[in-house]
């Protein structure tokens, strides 16, 4: 967890979310609470109902013991006399308010659906829309396995509390409004014995709900870490069978999934105590109510109807005290899947500044006193200022970490350049002036890691262009040598390429991502050590392809093979963050230095490789 994540939101903040959430579903959910009120009316009428039978219709009690509603009920009726008779008529009225309850019931679990699902569709498209909008230096922050976790568990928590706790709330509410009024109104006394233990139970459910909140807090953590764990390890699962570390990471995720099992064992124990205290509070309070009522009872200060219209009140009462304990339990759960969920919504999305606007993009690229540092590390890029002619091929060489990638990210701003760190321009206007959207729409880059998403060969190719014609596609793949690779295929471009690419090869992926690219012609290209994976001949190919088709492109190469870089019309030799060297390929071959020892190395390599082919 991230120390933004450690500092706990307002209670404020998690309504604000909630209530944005809810749009769309509020009137489902006003219903549905509507509905939870009805069917509580009907519960405490039915009491009312056996109390008026059992003492003036079955019993001798007079009437003016009754409140005036009642009494006008029992007289359209026809009175104490005629029901006595006629008990069908009770009955009636029994299965009348028990049909309210059902259809009000029904009303309840079809408004609770609709709003239940429409919250999480709503919760699951705001997530989802608002992570694609981060920065790329978030999703590098951020382990996916957790990022998942928060947009499945997370919200599957906030919607039961929604759906489950907060209706009922209305409910519990008039429950406990009407329970204590009737029994108030039926005997003062003993209604004030039957609140004794209320203020117990709402003491130890408060000092409870801390401790299930830090409880809750860690599961979750771990939970997403568990997630993290598995994803990781199925993604490269053939990395770690090629290197036989099957057994290493069955037990690092073992050993993990045994503290998160002790983590809800452990919070079980305190669920179990929490629970078991409040059935012996409700029990004895059950005991206290039943022990003074048959002694009042005996005592003539209450009716046998009046008893038992109690105990049933007793009983509905005891259920929302109860449910106030449960409530505060899944508050602390939803209260921390909320906040992971708030700290994902709160995240800054990538902004145009002020003023940003679209630009012309096949104009000179100029970095002018370039320095850029990861956050938390020491500065990758120091003082880079260099022109890139448009329509020109600039290569860039250096050693591992140097900061060719990083250059380029910049360029796509991937991250962003702060204001002191100098300026990128394209066609003199400051890259920060020009709309993201138009910018890397207008920007090709295949990255050092290609990504093939888990679908056909032809919709990985075709998904920077919708409705991409077929003899488009053909020429991408065939400038990207790619196109005798498909005719191998038993289904061509329908070919199913798995999770990653993970059915091609290296050197294949590298080409569909090169393909893929060329669908969608940019005035700018970028290859970041994209034909590291191909051989010599096949990079000659591609490189000649590219100049035929895209001549007037402004093209970046990033490699560490002379090769590459040799048709270039100037390189950049980076080293630790500065340029080392910056001219044709001729002029840095004939000059000391970082380029011509690489070239001097390769040529060697390609002699031995020669020689031992004869």
């Amino acid at each position: 967890m991230n120390k933004q994540e450690q500092t706990n939101p307002s209670r404020l903040h998690r309504a604000g979310l909630i209530w944005n959430f809810l749009k769309g579903s509020r009137w489902f959910f006003l219903l549905c609470m509507l509905c939870a009120a009805l069917s509580t009316l009907a519960d405490m009428v039915t009491p009312q109902i056996i109390r008026v039978t059992v003492d003036q219709v079955l019993g001798s009690a007079p009437a003016d013991q009754l409140s005036p509603a009642v009494r006008g009920l029992l007289e359209a009726a026809g009175g104490a006399a005629r029901i006595r008779d006629q008990l069908w008529i009770v009955a009636a009225a029994v299965m009348i308010v028990a049909v309210v309850k059902v259809a009000a019931l029904y009303g309840f679990r079809v408004m609770n659906a609709r709003g239940s699902e429409t919250l999480v569709k709503t919760m699951r498209d705001s997530l989802y829309r608002h992570i694609e909008r981060l920065p790329f230096q978030w999703h590098m922050q951020h382990h996916t396995g957790d990022i998942i976790q928060r947009c499945t568990s997370d919200i599957e928590t906030t919607r039961n509390f929604i759906s489950e706790q907060m209706t009922n709330l209305i409910r519990i509410l008039i429950l406990l409004v009407f329970s204590l009024a009737f029994m108030l109104s039926m005997n003062p006394r003993l209604t004030l014995i039957a609140m004794i233990p209320l203020p117990v139970i709402i003491w130890y459910s408060l000092f409870f709900h801390k401790r299930f909140r830090k409880g809750f807090q860690a599961c979750d953590e771990n939970e997403g870490r568990l997630s993290s764990m598995a994803q990781e390890n199925l993604t490269g699962v053939r990395v770690v069978r090629a290197f036989g570390r099957e057994r290493y990471e069955r037990d690092r995720f073992e050993a993990q999934n045994r503290y998160y099992t002790s983590l809800w064992v452990k919070l079980g124990r305190l669920m179990s105590l929490f629970w078991s205290t409040a059935d012996i509070l409700s029990g004895l309070q059950v005991m206290l109510v039943i022990v003074f009522g048959v002694l009042f009872c005996l005592r003539g200060e209450m009716t046998s109807g009046e008893f038992i219209a109690f105990v049933s009140y007793n009983g509905i009462l005891v259920w929302p005290v109860r449910q106030l304990g449960r409530m505060i339990s899944e508050m602390s759960k939803a209260g921390v899947g909320i906040d992971r969920i708030g700290y994902i919504i709160d995240a800054e999305e990538e902004q145009d500044l002020p003023g940003s606007e679209e630009a012309p993009m096949d104009g000179d690229i100029c970095f002018e006193h370039v320095s850029f540092a990861y956050e938390g590390c020491p500065e990758m890029l120091h003082d880079i200022s260099l022109t890139i002619p448009a329509g020109s091929t600039l290569g860039i060489l250096g050693g591992t970490g140097s900061g060719k990638s990083t250059l380029m990210y910049l360029l796509d701003r991937l991250y962003p350049l702060s204001e002191d760190g100098g300026r990128i321009t394209i066609g003199g206007r400051d890259i920060r002036r020009i709309r993201l959207d138009h910018l890397r729409r207008h920007i090709g880059i295949v990255l050092q890691e290609p990504f093939l998403f888990s679908r056909t060969l032809r919709e990985n190719l075709g998904i920077a262009s919708r409705d991409l014609p077929e003899e488009e596609l053909r020429a991408a793949a065939k400038a990207a040598c790619l196109e005798d690779t498909v005719s191998g295929f038993a289904k061509g471009y329908d070919t199913f390429v798995g999770e990653r690419g993970v059915t091609l090869s290296g050197g294949q992926k590298q080409r569909a991502a090169i393909a893929r690219m060329l669908t969608h012609p940019t005035p700018i290209m970028i290859f970041d050590d994209s034909l590291s994976a191909v051989d010599t001949e096949t990079d000659a190919r591609i490189r000649s392809a590219l100049e035929q088709r895209f001549g007037t492109a402004t093209i970046i190469l990033i490699s560490h093979r002379i090769t590459t870089l040799s048709k270039a019309d100037q390189v950049l030799v980076l080293d630790h963050g500065k340029i080392a060297q910056l001219g044709s390929p001729e002029e840095l071959r004939s000059q000391p230095g970082l380029y011509q020892e690489i070239d001097r190395i390769q040529s060697m390599h390609r002699e031995e490789v020669k020689e031992s082919c004869r």
